[in-house]
C-alpha cells in the first residue's frame, strides 16, 4: 500500500514538473544569445599590455622627494583592456590606474608618485590586475634616496 501511494505522489509530482506551459527555449532572448557567442569567441583572445619600459629609476632624489613617473603602454592585443586594480609593494608609492578600458592598439598611462622615503637604494613593485593572459603585470620603480648630513647627526 505504502508503496502503491509512493508511486501515484511520485508520478503527480513528475508531470507536475513536466508539464509548464511555458517552455524555457521560449524565455532565451536573441540578444542574449548573440552576447554569448561573442564572448565565446573572444574567450581565448587577450589583451596585451606592452609598456615603453618596466622599470624606471629616479637616480639620485633627496630623502622625502616626491617623485612621480608616468609608465605608458600600448595594447598590442586584439580585445579591450582592463586594468581592475593596480597597488604598491609599499605606502610610500601611490599608483593611478586608467579609468576606461583601453581599445586595442590604442595607448594608456600609469602614473606613480613615490615619496621618497627611506634611505640608499630603494626598489618599489607595481603591481596591475588587468584581463590580459598572466592576470597580473609588473612594473618597478628605482631610486637612491640621500639623507642630508644634518638629518643624520641629529638623529645620532
Amino acid at each position: 500500500m505504502k508503496k502503491s501511494i509512493l508511486l501515484v505522489c511520485s508520478m503527480v509530482l513528475a508531470i507536475g514538473f513536466t508539464s509548464c506551459e511555458e517552455k524555457a527555449v521560449d524565455k532565451v532572448k536573441a540578444e542574449n544569445v548573440e552576447a554569448a557567442a561573442e564572448r565565446d569567441a573572444n574567450a581565448n583572445r587577450f589583451p596585451v599590455m606592452k609598456f615603453e619600459e618596466k622599470v624606471f629609476d629616479f637616480g639620485h632624489i633627496q630623502k622625502n622627494e616626491k617623485q612621480t613617473h608616468t609608465f605608458k603602454f600600448t595594447n598590442t592585443g586584439d580585445v579591450p583592456l582592463i586594468v581592475s586594480k593596480v597597488k604598491s609593494s609599499c605606502g610610500c608609492t601611490i599608483p593611478e590606474k586608467p579609468t576606461e578600458a583601453i581599445q586595442p592598439g590604442k595607448e594608456g598611462e600609469i602614473k606613480v608618485t613615490y615619496n621618497g622615503s627611506g634611505k640608499g637604494q630603494v626598489s618599489k613593485t607595481i603591481t596591475i590586475n588587468a584581463n590580459t593572459e598572466k592576470g597580473v603585470e609588473r612594473v618597478s620603480i628605482k631610486a637612491f634616496v640621500e639623507v642630508p648630513e644634518a638629518a643624520t647627526t641629529a638623529v645620532k
